[in-house]
C-alpha cells in the first residue's frame, strides 16, 4: 500500500506540477490581455485623444471654416451682394423743381455702373432741364426724363438693363426714395426715363435697373405724387427746371450705349 502510495506520489506531483504551469500561464494571459488592453486602451485613448484632437482640431477647424461660414452666411451674402456700400462717397444730384421744390439723391456706380454712368452723361448735357415728370402713381412712383413728355421718348438709343433678370447682379431694392430706371418689354430698352419710388414695391425687386436714392427732398416728391392728375398724367406736369451732379472730383466714362 506504501508503494501504491509512493508510486503514485511522482504523477501527482507532476500533475500538480503542470496545473501550477497552467495557472501562471492563465495569470499571464490575463495580464498580457490586461496590459494589451490597456496598452490597446491607451493607444486607443492616445488615438482617440489624437484622433479626437486631431478631429476636434480638424472639426474645430472644419467648424470655424465651415459651420461657422455658414453662420455667416447672410454676412457673406450681404457682403457678396450687389448693393451701395455705406462706406463710399457717391455723386449727388439735385433735381430743382420749377416750383422751387429740390430733390437730392445719391447714385451707386457700385450698383450699375454703365446706368449711373448715362444718368451722370445725360444730366452734364443738360438733358433734364425743363423735362417733367409725367406720370405719377399715389402708393407707388413718379416717372420722368422723357424729352417728349409722354412716355415715349429718349435720348435716341437704349442701354443695358443692370438688373438681376437680365443677367447682372443687382440687389438694390425698391424701397422708399429709389431711383430706377423705366423701360418697355425689352429688358435692354431703357434711355433716360426713370422713377422715384413713393412706396415699397418688393415686386419691382430685380426686375428693374435700380441706381440711386434720394437723400433730400422726399417731401418733393410726395407732393408731385399728389397731384392732380388725369389717370397717370397730371393735369399740369410738374417740371424739373434744373438737373446737376456733383461727382465729388470722380471723372465718370461715357455709357455702354445700343442702338
Amino acid at each position: 500500500m506504501l508503494k501504491q502510495r509512493m508510486r503514485w506520489m511522482p504523477v501527482l506531483g507532476i500533475v500538480f506540477a503542470v496545473l501550477l504551469v497552467l495557472s501562471a500561464c492563465g495569470n499571464n494571459d490575463k495580464g498580457t490581455g490586461s496590459a494589451n488592453g490597456s496598452g490597446t486602451a491607451s493607444e486607443s485613448a492616445s488615438g482617440s485623444t489624437g484622433s479626437t484632437g486631431d478631429s476636434t482640431t480638424g472639426s474645430s477647424s472644419g467648424s470655424e471654416n465651415g459651420a461657422a461660414p455658414e453662420e455667416k452666411t447672410p454676412e457673406t451674402t450681404e457682403t457678396e451682394a450687389n448693393v451701395p456700400d455705406p462706406d463710399a462717397s457717391h455723386p449727388i444730384v439735385t433735381i430743382e423743381m420749377e416750383d422751387g421744390g429740390v430733390i437730392k439723391a445719391e447714385l451707386y456706380p457700385e450698383v450699375a455702373p454703365n446706368t449711373v454712368n448715362n444718368f451722370i452723361s445725360l444730366i452734364k448735357q443738360g438733358f433734364y432741364d425743363g423735362t417733367g415728370f409725367h406720370r405719377v402713381i399715389p402708393g407707388f412712383m413718379i416717372q420722368g426724363g422723357d424729352p417728349d413728355g409722354n412716355g415715349t421718348g429718349g435720348p435716341g438709343y437704349s442701354i443695358p438693363g443692370e438688373f438681376t433678370a437680365n443677367g447682372f447682379q443687382n440687389d438694390l431694392k425698391h424701397t422708399t426714395g429709389v431711383l430706377s430706371m423705366a423701360r418697355g418689354e425689352d429688358p435692354n430698352s431703357a434711355g433716360s426715363q426713370f422713377f422715384i419710388m413713393v412706396a415699397d414695391a418688393p415686386h419691382l425687386d430685380q426686375l428693374y435697373a435700380s441706381f440711386g436714392k434720394v437723400i433730400e427732398g422726399m417731401d418733393v416728391a410726395m407732393g408731385i405724387v399728389n397731384v392732380e392728375t388725369n389717370g397717370e398724367t397730371p393735369v399740369k406736369m410738374p417740371i424739373m427746371k434744373k438737373v446737376t451732379v456733383d461727382t465729388l472730383g470722380k471723372d465718370y466714362p461715357e455709357p455702354e450705349k445700343q442702338s
